[in-house]
């Protein structure tokens, strides 16, 4: 199931134009490049923003996502008849030959069931052609980031064309462990409505990861720093062999 941030419509309609920019997302592209990839898996597309970037830079795409609201949003984005949309997530992929594999922003801590990410890793590896990559982030624990998920730090008014002015906050929860939930929440100015989202990422160790990616038969090639947020995330480099 995914979160009301994904999958609610009116939710789903303004999760662009409130995060605007992905620059982040340009890291990801010339990876691609410097792998040589052809075709891209991009699991957990959400509005497609990621996905049609690349479909514009001549790399035959499949989008996968569980959010039927954030599909809607991206099959009606210009150029989306270039790409390949799925609904469901990485466990029930048709079969494909993939180059490379990418989780890109929370995806991969979204998925916080031991079962989930088992099944997500071993769907992604089956997808992949032999000596094809899976490419994904993860936020450090030790840099504790969500001290940073407050309504003081992340208040924020946007007004957006056709919507009107939002409102938007978060705000930590519940700490248990390496799963940290949290409250998002969004005031519409137009007619006052209040739509709130709960989520919860876990915050898995590097070496963690990397166990889990052996065990699931990949070879680590490396572990980047993310170059837009040095210092915060791990950029694992798996490979199929």
């Amino acid at each position: 199931m995914a979160d009301d941030l994904f999958e609610h419509p009116r939710l789903a309609a303004v999760y662009d134009p409130l995060d605007p920019d992905r620059s982040d997302l340009e890291v990801y592209a010339d990876i691609a490049r410097e792998l040589g990839a052809r075709h891209v898996l991009d699991v957990g597309c959400g509005t497609g923003t990621f996905a049609l970037l690349l479909a514009d830079r001549g790399f035959e795409v499949t989008g996968v996502d569980p959010a039927e609201a954030s599909l809607d949003v991206a099959r009606a984005k210009p150029g989306a008849d270039r790409v390949r949309w799925l609904h469901g997530d990485a466990t029930g992929l048709p079969p494909m030959r993939a180059d490379l594999a990418t989780m890109t922003g929370n995806v991969a801590q979204a998925i916080i069931e031991p079962a989930d990410w088992a099944g997500t890793l071993d769907g992604i590896h089956a997808a992949l052609r032999p000596g094809g990559h899976l490419v994904f982030e993860t936020r450090d624990p030790a840099r504790q980031g969500w001290l940073e998920w407050n309504r003081a730090a992340s208040y924020q008014v946007t007004s957006i064309d056709g919507v009107g002015e939002v409102t938007t906050w978060s705000e930590v929860l519940d700490i248990s462990g390496p799963l940290v939930t949290f409250r998002g929440t969004w005031e519409f100015a137009s007619d006052g409505q209040r739509l709130t989202s709960y989520s919860t990422l876990r915050f898995r160790e590097r070496d963690e990861v990397e166990a889990d990616l052996a065990a699931h038969g990949y070879v680590v090639k490396e572990v980047r720093d993310a170059p837009d947020r040095p210092g915060r995330e791990f950029v694992f480099f798996a490979r199929r062999p």
